[in-house]
């Protein structure tokens, strides 16, 4: 079907509570079967505040039709959220970690294809969005992680020739309130590798002193404890039953104390390279969940402690902080790529801010000497002039 003239469009008012301008205009649309059909169009542009008056309502429509009416322009194949969503979990989230496939495939099941699922990608547009964003009752983090999906998708469609516009364009998104991360101190940590049996109680000590992931401290065999270097490699990481490599997809290597190194030393003594360094009770290689909930819990829950394995995590950038170790190496031991995400797991009051709030004390008490008021006697005499006078 050949390019119709240019389109100008039509918009008009609607509504009352407030009146929004809708822009109205014609496109071509491919269909599945290979037809291309002209389809009839309509789409909010703001409301009459936005716009005060009908020419600027048309500047907007005409920002809007600028890709239609562009000479290179091509019908574009139509397909609904829901079916678009279905093959991309097939060709692209398949090919994602286990762990991110399982959070993305509960996000599209539960929240997004029973909302967005009967839409064509075409209508996707910044107030669809939002009133799915408001409707939701879902945490604002877990909205953020869907538009997240939502705009890793969107990439996806623009480059099948699915959509060229951007719908997320002006998109708000509630505030993410940051709950403060409980953070265990090193004697905390020492009592729950008191209350530990062996060998759990090692495994403990090397994640303290380590700072390494529970999924990391799973991942680990025989073979990556160098005991003549008195070094650890951390290379893996184990997801539910799946073994992978570390976020940061590079091995991480640093140093142990001798008294850890010692102690490993005859863990792993008369075993072979291959094996798991920590077993369940039951001899299997450690599984990140069930550690976490039939080791720690019971001990964290008798001692009255709050958190879990991060908290240990950030006892040690909190500990290594303390010990003024180097930004890099802090950074690189917890294994972070991004320096910021290292610079939140420090929960120290560092000795400046100390010294501050010493001196702001010694200003306000030394002030507050200064101005005491002066207590007289019955007979109009301060303890000052009464020796001066001879009075007791």
């Amino acid at each position: 079907m050949a390019r119709r003239r240019y389109q100008h469009g039509q918009v008009f008012l609607r509504g009352k509570r407030p009146p929004v301008w809708v822009g109205r205009w014609r496109e071509d649309v491919l269909m599945s079967d290979g037809e291309v059909r002209r389809v009839r169009k309509s789409e909010v542009l703001g409301t009459r505040k936005d716009y005060p008056t009908k020419r600027l309502a048309l500047r907007a429509l005409e920002d809007r039709l600028s890709p239609i009416n562009d000479p290179t322009y091509k019908a574009m194949p139509t397909i609904a959220f829901r079916d678009f969503a279905d093959k991309w979990q097939k060709v692209v989230l398949a090919q994602h970690d286990p762990s991110t496939q399982k959070a993305d495939r509960s996000r599209l099941r539960v929240h997004l294809i029973p909302v967005l699922g009967d839409t064509q990608l075409k209508d996707f547009n910044v107030q669809l969005l939002q009133s799915f964003v408001a409707r939701s009752n879902a945490s604002p983090k877990s909205i953020r992680n869907m538009v997240a999906l939502l705009r890793m998708m969107w990439n996806s469609a623009k480059a099948w020739g699915y959509v060229k516009h951007d719908p997320f364009d002006g998109l708000v998104l509630p505030r993410l309130e940051e709950k403060e991360q409980p953070m265990w101190t090193m004697e905390q940590v020492q009592e729950i590798i008191d209350a530990a049996e062996k060998p759990f109680d090692l495994c403990f000590w090397l994640m303290w002193e380590t700072g390494i992931r529970r999924g990391e401290v799973c991942a680990l065999d025989v073979r990556h404890v160098r005991l003549d270097d008195a070094a650890i490699v951390i290379r893996f990481s184990r997801s539910g039953s799946t073994i992978k490599p570390t976020k940061s997809r590079k091995p991480r290597v640093f140093s142990l104390s001798p008294q850890l190194i010692a102690a490993l030393r005859a863990h792993v003594q008369g075993r072979g390279p291959d094996e798991p360094l920590f077993l369940s009770g039951e001899g299997k290689r450690l599984h990140p969940d069930n550690f976490a909930k039939r080791v720690l819990k019971p001990i964290v829950d008798k001692l009255g402690l709050e958190g879990g394995f991060h908290a240990m995590r950030h006892g040690n950038a909190t500990t290594l902080d303390g010990l003024n170790t180097p930004f890099k190496v802090r950074q690189a031991r917890l294994g972070h790529v991004d320096p910021n995400t290292t610079l939140q797991y420090t929960h120290l009051i560092s000795e400046d801010d100390r010294r501050v709030s010493a001196q702001l004390g010694d200003l306000m008490t030394s002030r507050k000497k200064q101005s005491a008021p002066v207590i007289l006697d019955p007979i109009g005499l301060n303890k000052e002039e009464r020796q001066v006078v001879g009075l007791p």
